[in-house]
């Protein structure tokens, strides 16, 4: 078995990368980048593998990683990806998304573009804007996809100060019902998640069902030593709750709805066509 290197840092670490290699190289990786979360203070640091060419005390080859910088993060570092080889992406609990750079020639990181309210909750039970954690990224250079905990995807990219595009605009479960689920969206949808079905009969992962409606396949680790009437749908391992039905409430799409809220069998939306949509029977 290969030799394991260890290396204490004294921070707990959350995302580990190796740094891209150039298009057509033949070197293995030597670089990676860690972010922390959990600790009074968190980083961003890029390390070096050692020279595993030199010995140690006792005779063995040292084959330690070297910390080559390292700069503060503020918040929990949720999600790490480099952009290229000198820009890494990190995404914060508090809903910052930040773009570091590496400067190779004196070893230091600096911040070179930050969104610092790329994702945020509005509405009842939140104030006018509290921060929601970004809990992912996804880089394709020069574009930033991040997705947070605000049920919002943003696009951005590394050149423009504001968003692009904003998708998934608002998300509420049923108030009394929460096997049901409702989400809204800048492209038009509004849809009804129903994870309170359950049949033996629905044997595929994906088919399309009635009233303009999928199936969804969904699969969560077991729930250990926890009565199952206490386990939400969404969590439950019942091999006959393993569907959850998509029913598109608006009979054409239309453009940006915005909001929706939902009581008892109604529920409102409305849209950018200036347009308010009313249903007084959601489970007819």
């Amino acid at each position: 078995m290969e030799e394991i290197y260890a290396k204490f840092v004294s921070q707990k670490i959350s995302k580990t990368r190796w740094r891209p290699l150039p298009p057509g190289s033949l070197q293995t990786a030597e670089t990676f980048a860690t972010g922390s979360w959990d600790n009074e203070e968190n980083y961003v640091s890029m390390w070096s593998i050692g020279d595993f060419g030199n010995l140690d005390s006792d005779g063995g080859f040292e084959g330690d990683h070297q910390l080559l910088c390292s700069i503060k993060h503020h918040g929990d570092v949720m999600d790490l990806q480099f952009l290229d080889q000198e820009r890494i992406v990190a995404a914060s609990s508090t809903g910052c998304v930040t773009i570091f750079l590496h400067h190779p020639n004196n070893q230091t990181l600096s911040a070179s573009q930050q969104w610092t309210a790329a994702h945020y909750h509005t509405g009842p039970g939140s104030p006018s804007c509290s921060n929601a954690p970004c809990t992912g990224v996804v880089c394709n250079n020069p574009e930033i996809v991040t997705v947070g905990e605000d049920g919002r995807i943003n696009l951005f990219r590394a050149d423009h100060k504001e968003a692009v595009r904003t998708i998934v605009w608002e998300v509420h479960f049923h108030p009394s019902n929460p096997d049901h689920l409702f989400t809204c969206s800048e492209d038009g949808s509004l849809w009804h998640w129903d994870a309170s079905t359950d049949g033996p009969e629905k044997s595929s992962l994906f088919h399309q069902g009635g009233r303009n409606s999928t199936f969804l396949s969904h699969t969560i680790s077991n729930q250990a030593n926890v009565h199952q009437s206490l386990i939400s749908s969404w969590l439950s391992t019942d091999p006959a709750k393993d569907r959850i039905e998509i029913t598109s409430l608006l009979p054409n799409r239309t453009l940006s709805v915005n909001s929706l809220d939902v009581l008892g069998p109604c529920l409102v939306c409305g849209t950018d066509a200036e347009a308010i949509y009313v249903t007084r029977q959601l489970f007819s």
